[in-house]
């Protein structure tokens, strides 16, 4: 009789701990519901209805947030940017699976606000930390709008981006070229602050994106990790992560410069060799200007600590 009793609890038990894992789990919506989303209904357009396909989807938020040309939109265009952001990163969840669908589009859509892309990284601007708000609209800057979210909202979204290799490469690619614009606009004569900011700023948002890349083959397998890197490589190497417009020459010289670099490294060498990104342009950079060693010396210096502080942050 008690062994009768016992296997009835014991199917009870089993009974319950079904229902739950069946019933009472968190099951994640098509798309990550942004087809559902009022906000994302709203900005992104008629296009996107409950029920469609996430390729689909992710073509509308594209469509939707692009500008005439990269890092130039309208208000509209980029409050459907932040919106498709709040909507995938605001939840409680640490982290975001997001539909692989979704990953190489949105790292498109990202890279076309590539200006705003490295302040977000960086964070070190305070108007976009002040209007980084879901209430706060975008805000309009010598005939651009600007959008900014969450760190905690953007840093999320940017891991489950990574995920995919391509869509990695493609938002390396958009920093590595705004990286190259800010140092190129310093000028000639600068000093103090405003000649180290700039390459300390750009090794802050590239080491922000080195420890994303560490999230991204964080509990992979090494062959799964190697795969990963690979990819993301040769997405740079071949010019598969190239952006549209052209840059002024000197920044587009600093770009080719650093690519090139990456290139003639072994190939067992290359990832390492991007995660030293910031020093390196910066380092090309103070050659072209011909600065005496002492001060690039001290420069790099401050270069090298601001990527490895950043990477710490956000490094799994």
């Amino acid at each position: 009789m008690k062994a009768w009793a016992a296997a009835g609890v014991g199917l009870v038990l089993l009974g319950t701990i079904a229902a739950w894992f069946f019933l009472g789990r968190e099951v994640s919506p098509p798309c990550n519901g942004l087809a559902e989303d009022a906000s994302v209904q709203k900005s992104v357009g008629v296009d996107v209805h409950p029920g469609m396909n996430c390729t689909a989807l992710g073509e509308a938020i594209a469509k939707a947030t692009a500008g005439s040309e990269p890092g130039r939109h309208t208000q509209a265009q980029a409050q459907a940017m932040k919106d498709v952001l709040f909507a995938l990163g605001s939840g409680q969840s640490k982290k975001l699976d997001l539909d692989p669908a979704l990953r190489v589009p949105l790292a498109t859509a990202l890279a076309d606000y590539a200006p705003d892309l490295h302040e977000m990284l960086a964070g070190l601007d305070s108007e976009y930390v002040l209007k980084a708000g879901q209430d706060t609209p975008p805000w309009e800057a010598g005939g651009i709008y600007h959008m900014s979210v969450h760190n905690t909202v953007f840093r999320k979204t940017l891991r489950a981006v990574a995920e995919d290799p391509q869509a990695y490469a493609l938002l390396r690619m958009a920093e590595t070229r705004t990286a190259a614009e800010r140092l190129a606009a310093v000028p000639e004569d600068a000093t103090g602050t405003e000649l180290s900011l700039p390459p300390t700023k750009n090794a802050r948002a590239l080491g922000i994106l080195n420890g994303i890349a560490d999230a991204a083959t964080h509990g992979k397998d090494k062959d799964q990790a190697r795969a990963w890197r690979a990819a993301v490589l040769n997405n740079l190497l071949d010019g598969q992560a190239s952006p549209k417009s052209d840059q002024d020459p000197h920044a587009a010289h600093l770009t080719t410069a650093w690519l090139q670099n990456l290139k003639n490294a072994s190939e067992e060498e290359r990832f390492d060799r991007l995660r030293t990104q910031g020093v390196d342009m910066a380092r090309t950079w103070s050659q072209d200007r011909k600065m005496d060693e002492q001060t690039q010396q001290g420069l790099l210096a401050k270069v090298e600590g601001s990527a490895l502080s950043a990477y710490r942050e956000i490094k799994p």
